[in-house]
């Protein structure tokens, strides 16, 4: 039976590791026990700013701390946030569950190198948000520069109208823990 998130309160996030015979190491750990100078770089990769239309100015070495730090506070407000995300002990990038007015958002940032992964990094971060953290429901928001209906379908995500963030609108998606684990289980 999954737990609760734990919501208002401190929570320890150990490092989740997916062990593989076919697959790299995929680990999440906290954000802030990697380089801010990994992240500065991931954040300011051209063909993954392109899709993250509420980062404004390139990332500063100043400006990536505190972005981490925002992220990372989530933990502690909210029971969830989001991870570094390792493969094979290497920065592949950022994801997990953000905190918004309309409930918790997946997100998922991965350097083009690891884009292979994707598919791969969510089903575990998802799994994880559902059979762990206790969440009920997942919510992406996409931007109108992404083509989203086949990749948000295929995790079981259904179209749940539009969203604005920053004067920013997005598509948004749903999946509730009840449609994951009757397709998970399928």
């Amino acid at each position: 039976m999954a737990q609760q998130a734990n919501f208002g309160r401190p929570c320890a996030v150990p490092a989740l590791t997916i062990p593989s015979v076919t697959e790299p190491g995929i680990t999440f750990v906290r954000l802030p026990e990697v380089s801010t100078d990994a992240v500065v770089e991931l954040l300011n990769e051209p063909r993954n700013a392109r899709h993250m239309p509420l980062t404004g100015e390139p990332f500063t070495t100043k400006s990536a701390a505190a972005w981490v730090a925002a992220k990372d506070a989530q933990w502690d407000s909210h029971g969830y946030g989001p991870w570094a995300i390792l493969i094979d002990g290497s920065f592949a990038g950022w994801g997990g569950f953000q905190a918004e007015e309309n409930g918790a958002d997946f997100a998922l940032v991965l350097a083009p190198e690891f884009w292979g992964y994707g598919e791969t990094v969510a089903r575990r971060a998802l799994a994880v948000g559902f059979d762990e953290l206790g969440l009920t429901d997942v919510l992406i928001a996409l931007p109108y520069s992404r083509n989203p209906a086949q990749v948000v379908a295929r995790f079981g995500f259904e179209p749940d109208g539009d969203v604005v963030y920053g004067e920013v609108h997005f598509r948004q998606y749903r999946l509730s823990a009840n449609r994951w684990n009757r397709d998970e289980s399928v």
